[in-house]
């Protein structure tokens, strides 16, 4: 299962330019030891919705689930060993799609009727790795690290006393609370520089979608690439559109799910709930710029693209954490 071996919703993207000149000038060691004087807790809401699934639940009703409570993934309870197994994210709902999926005159059973136990059996055959947390007075430069690190998108704060999930941390979560205190914080030398000089984010075989193609198309290029979201492109090459790993589990929202066969302007066009949208990006902005857009709009990525509005690459939150926490400390936590 994707939440034991992964445990989120892994990105392609990573530094273009992992050794920034200036990302180790004194400010940026001001961000650096931000992040290890606060810890995990510090960064929990004090008001946050979780919920919790036991492992015997049905795969439908738990996606069901999430879709009623707008979360992204939930933390799996195994009532047999008494303790927290992994996680399930919408790249499990992906994968189930994507490996039973036949036609739109085919039932899906295993969605209808598995229990979660039994998809963590099939699809953990191979795999053993256990579930990847972190304590709440662990640093949040620890955190980031292990996010990183392991190529994640939720870390659970589990106490060790009581065993408890206490939050699940998400680079958004942590870029938001570091973007709270910018103003008492000094800003690095390489926000001031422009994307394209700083190099960060992926500018090289973007993985991207047509609009004729088919969500099962879509869905085999998440599973393939192991990316979290596509921008959605017309004949000419230019973005219309992002679709996103959060977009698919909607087809459990709106029951469309034995529908893979759409075009994926029929999926966009049918979307009914948030929808992140294309925020969009150049190359001559600066870095801060492309923080500041990412944060106040609240999306997981910025599609970087020339004025003509073709994509030329992404820009993660995987991206800005390294740029702006990890390489200060000379730690690529992203794959070359």
């Amino acid at each position: 299962m994707e939440s034991v071996q992964q445990e989120g919703e892994c990105t392609d993207s990573h530094l273009m330019n992992n050794s920034v000149d200036d990302l180790s000038d004194p400010d940026a060691e001001a961000y650096l030891n931000f992040m290890k004087k606060h810890t995990c807790y510090d960064a929990v809401p004090t008001s946050c919705k979780l919920i919790v699934f036991d492992t015997a639940l049905q795969v439908k009703k738990a996606f069901f689930a999430l879709v009623a409570n707008g979360l992204r993934a939930a933390p799996l309870w195994d009532s047999k060993v008494k303790r927290f197994v992994g996680m399930l994210t919408i790249t499990d709902f992906i994968n189930i799609l994507h490996r039973y999926y036949k036609s739109p005159m085919v039932q899906i059973y295993e969605l209808e009727e598995h229990k979660i136990q039994t998809w963590r059996d099939v699809f953990l055959q191979n795999h053993h790795q256990s579930l990847i947390s972190i304590t709440p007075d662990a640093s949040l430069f620890d955190a980031v690290y292990s996010l990183l690190r392991h190529k994640i998108h939720r870390l659970p704060v589990i106490d060790p006393q009581s065993g408890n999930v206490l939050h699940i941390l998400t680079h958004k979560r942590i870029l938001k609370f570091l973007y709270l205190f910018k103003t008492t914080i000094p800003k690095p030398r390489c926000l001031q520089k422009t994307i394209e000089e700083v190099g960060v984010g992926t500018f090289r075989d973007i993985a991207t979608v047509q609009q004729a193609a088919s969500v099962y198309d879509a869905l085999s290029i998440f599973v393939e690439r192991r990316v979290s979201a596509l921008p959605v492109v017309d004949e000419d090459g230019k973005v219309v559109a992002l679709y996103s790993r959060f977009d698919v589990i909607n087809l459990a929202a709106q029951k469309t799910y034995n529908n893979l066969s759409m075009s994926m302007r029929e999926a966009v066009r049918r979307r009914r709930c948030y929808v992140e949208g294309v925020i969009k990006c150049y190359p001559d902005e600066t870095l801060e710029t492309a923080v500041d857009r990412i944060v106040s709009a609240e999306v997981h990525r910025l599609v970087l693209v020339g004025r003509d509005d073709r994509v030329q690459g992404i820009i993660s939150l995987s991206d800005l954490l390294q740029a702006l926490i990890l390489s200060p400390a000379g730690i690529d936590a992203l794959p070359p």
